[in-house]
């Protein structure tokens, strides 16, 4: 993360604070350690020029969470010493410090924008560029890339709506739920935890799938796993399908919720699509005992 501010006393104080237990890693161009110090030296550079405001440049460096466990702070100084050379800022005024007070280890790194000519740094597109820096650090160190985990993330997610899928599929050829109720029940037992989501209006808009550290659409599964689809699959009961006919509203984990008019109309299609089905083998059957 990169980005260019104008509070670096306050800024900077919030991150030296004690209870932060900041270690600080590197340091150039120099000579004092704390907030009120640095902040002072770097306001002796700016001066020289005032049109800029927002004259402090913050970074956060973050190592993945396995990474980051297991470096030293030499490691941790490497980092910030490769970055500041992939940004062009080794000839800038600036102070970074390691923050190991929580799982996630990172760096705070604060470089004096104005350098020693009174020149501003260019501070266009600095988050993108900033993010491409640290991608060619990890790469050049042998550590894990946002992109690969991302990556990861996106693998991960992809199996996941994998297993959902199948999972899905195996309750309702299976299990052949007869409402919503004993559909959400039935993939409790796998387990998958249904969420219904409910507008203000207490209208049933869909359902999330909450399994394995992921919570998803059921459209972001699969389509065939969205709440109209869903309907169509399950074998209402006559008593709930007239229900949501004459009311829109049905029984919902014991509780009437509104239904759409779509919605309405996928209930009903089914319930009409399971009746000529019986008519049909009946009439097959009455042939067949003649």
């Amino acid at each position: 993360m990169g980005k260019s501010i104008s509070h670096t006393s306050a800024s900077m104080a919030y991150g030296l604070r004690e209870e932060k237990k900041p270690e600080i890693i590197h340091s150039q161009y120099l000579a004092g350690d704390t907030p009120k110090e640095i902040t002072q030296e770097f306001r002796t550079i700016q001066q020289q020029n005032h049109q800029c405001k927002k004259n402090t440049l913050s970074f956060v460096l973050s190592p993945t969470i396995k990474d980051g466990r297991e470096m030293k702070n030499k490691e941790l100084q490497e980092i910030t010493e490769r970055f500041l050379k992939q940004m062009k800022l080794r000839e800038n005024q600036a102070i970074a410090f390691v923050h190991r007070n929580r799982k996630h280890v990172h760096i705070h790194l604060y470089v004096n924008r104005i350098n020693f000519q009174g020149q501003a740094y260019k501070d266009n597109f600095i988050g993108k560029r900033s993010q491409q820096a640290a991608e060619r650090v990890a790469k050049e160190m042998g550590l894990t890339t946002v992109r690969e985990v991302q990556q990861q993330k996106l693998d991960m997610a992809k199996d996941m709506r994998m297993i959902l899928k199948r999972i899905h599929e195996k309750v309702i050829s299976e299990m052949r739920p007869k409402d919503f109720d004993q559909y959400i029940k039935a993939m409790e037992a796998y387990p998958v935890k249904v969420i219904p989501s409910i507008n203000k209006q207490n209208q049933l808009q869909g359902f999330r799938f909450e399994f394995a550290g992921q919570n998803l659409k059921g459209s972001e599964v699969h389509p065939s796993m969205s709440m109209n689809k869903i309907a169509e699959q399950i074998g209402f009961n006559r008593n709930v399908v007239e229900k949501a006919k004459t009311e829109n509203a049905m029984k919902l984990m014991g509780n009437t919720v509104n239904l759409s008019p779509n919605l309405v109309a996928k209930i009903a299609t089914k319930a009409i699509s399971k009746t000529i089905k019986r008519t049909i083998d009946k009439g097959i059957g009455i042939e067949i005992g003649l």
